[in-house]
């Protein structure tokens, strides 16, 4: 049973042991290369100063955004990650739904009221207005 386990998991290992190695691996042979002369090291003030679409910037510092943007991203990945819960559902049950078809409507029903719910709450709060 343990072997299962294992076997179950070791995929999950192998990504891990991937996606840690490669940009480990990228940085290395970069300095590597650098060391041996391969990419020339040419540091100036000019490489180190923050890039806009190829003109020079208007300050010095970075600027924060507004809050409101932030805020309606958020929105946007909550009802994204819904369609994220939807799909799978929506496949995995779809075979099922002659044996217990009202069951999985009423809890997917149920599901899409309640974030309906949230976005109706944000919306009379008035969080979706620009002021």
């Amino acid at each position: 049973m343990l072997k299962d386990y294992f076997d179950h998991y070791a995929i999950i290992g192998f990504y891990l042991v991937v996606s840690i190695s490669v940009p480990i691996g990228m940085i290395v042979l970069s300095k590597l290369a650098q060391y041996i002369k391969v990419r020339p090291s040419n540091p100036s003030t000019l490489k180190e100063s923050m890039y806009e679409c190829g003109m020079k910037p208007d300050t010095e510092r970075w600027q924060g955004f507004n809050i409101k943007y932030y805020f309606y991203a958020l929105l946007f990945v909550i009802f994204d990650v819904e369609t994220i819960f939807l799909f799978p559902w929506a496949v995995k049950y779809g075979i099922w739904s002659k044996e217990f078809g009202v069951m999985f409507f009423i809890s997917m029903f149920l599901f899409l009221f309640i974030v309906t719910l949230g976005y109706v709450y944000a919306w009379k709060k008035g969080d979706l207005e620009w002021n």
